[in-house]
């Protein structure tokens, strides 16, 4: 079986570092917020540019940690992409606030700004005060930026820029992390970069948002012990997670580029087979992370009759994301902008990711694509 995501070959290259980096940590036996933690938080600061950086114990924590420093209130609305993974929606109504549903574009998958008026409408139509946009860097490509930050500025609106898949794209020369006035990563493992376990962090250059969310991810302490100045929750990272990290940033600017060879090859192949996929498509001035290789399979294609073949072929494949956000459950009784979500329902119908990490072999990626021109070549 081809892996989907290949952890055990980049592990090869530096457990004797991870190991090292552990057993200090268990020398100096600080597991919670020991050294390690400020160690990493300095070294993302330096990677992102970002003046204040707080590491935290999920890409989930992290987003509720920013909206705590942003100040969000119950009643208050966010508009968000339907087309995400629901943590970045489940995020509001857990303090109280209102999720409002934005169509994405259909090339980059992101973030529509084009419809961010109508969304601002539908919400107001609705007596909803909207206070925010989280943008979402969806499958390693940020979102664009420029537009989203122009249009909140205009309405008196925050940015906090959910970077879970983007961390370590770039957009204009400039790292995410540093795009809006706030912004969330998590390192889950399967993320580009990801820790052994579960972790996140905040980035921002307002020391406001950062102290109040410094504060809240330890019980809302103040700067005394035990001496408590708002509702706060447990939200610190693990210094084991951190030490792991601190490894795997040392690799991470190398294994980008592997990531970006790995994308080119999957083009390369797709487009000399004239299959009619669509690609994903890169904007101008924009670097992607790579977090997932998702294509879109034209219309005739029965894509779990694919995955189905593929999964024959030992091939792994998976759909992020089969069904929107406003058709779960949990969130069917949230707004959906005015403008409604055509590409959004299309997307969740045809989109397919494909085995994307550092390491995927140039023959491997042949192989993976030959397979996929067989099964549409016969259909």
């Amino acid at each position: 079986m081809i892996p989907f995501i290949d952890l055990n070959a980049q592990q090869e290259l530096i457990r004797d570092k991870i190991d090292k980096r552990i057993k200090q940590v268990l020398d100096h036996g600080q597991y919670i917020l020991g050294p390690e933690v400020r160690e990493l938080e300095d070294k993302l600061s330096l990677f992102t540019g970002s003046k204040y950086v707080l590491c935290c114990s999920s890409g989930t924590d992290a987003l509720l940690l920013s909206l705590l420093g942003l100040k969000i209130k119950p009643g208050e609305g966010v508009i968000v992409p339907a087309f995400t993974f629901a943590s970045s929606a489940e995020v509001m109504p857990l303090l109280g606030a209102i999720p409002i549903f934005i169509d994405v574009n259909p090339d980059t998958f992101n973030i529509d700004p084009n419809k961010l008026s109508d969304s601002l409408e539908t919400a107001n139509e609705i007596g909803i005060n909207v206070k925010g946009i989280m943008s979402v860097g969806l499958f390693g490509q940020p979102a664009e930026m420029d537009s989203i930050n122009d249009f909140a500025k205009k309405n008196n609106l925050w940015v906090l820029d959910d970077a879970a898949q983007s961390f370590g794209g770039t957009y204009k020369e400039k790292t995410v992390g540093n795009l809006s006035e706030v912004a969330a990563t998590s390192f889950f493992p399967a993320k580009p970069l990801g820790c052994y376990g579960d972790g996140g962090a905040v980035f921002t250059n307002d020391i406001e948002i950062y102290e109040i969310a410094n504060s809240s991810h330890i019980h809302g302490m103040g700067k005394k012990r035990y001496e408590y100045e708002r509702i706060g929750m447990n939200a610190r990272m693990s210094t084991i997670q951190a030490a792991i990290l601190l490894e795997k940033l040392e690799i991470f600017t190398e294994e980008l580029k592997k990531r970006q060879v790995v994308a080119s090859n999957y083009n390369k192949n797709l487009n000399s087979l004239n299959l009619n996929i669509g690609l994903p498509k890169i904007k101008k001035n924009v670097t992607s992370s790579w977090a997932q290789y998702t294509v879109l399979l034209p219309e005739n294609i029965n894509r779990n009759k694919l995955q189905e073949y593929l999964k024959s072929k030992k091939i792994p494949t998976t759909v992020y994301y089969p069904i929107p956000l406003n058709k779960h459950k949990p969130y069917n009784k949230y707004p959906v902008s005015k403008s409604g979500l055509d590409v959004t329902y299309y997307l969740s119908k045809n989109v397919l990711s494909l085995p994307m990490h550092p390491y995927l072999k140039e023959d491997d990626i042949f192989y993976i694509t030959e397979n996929i021109n067989n099964f549409i070549k016969n259909c």
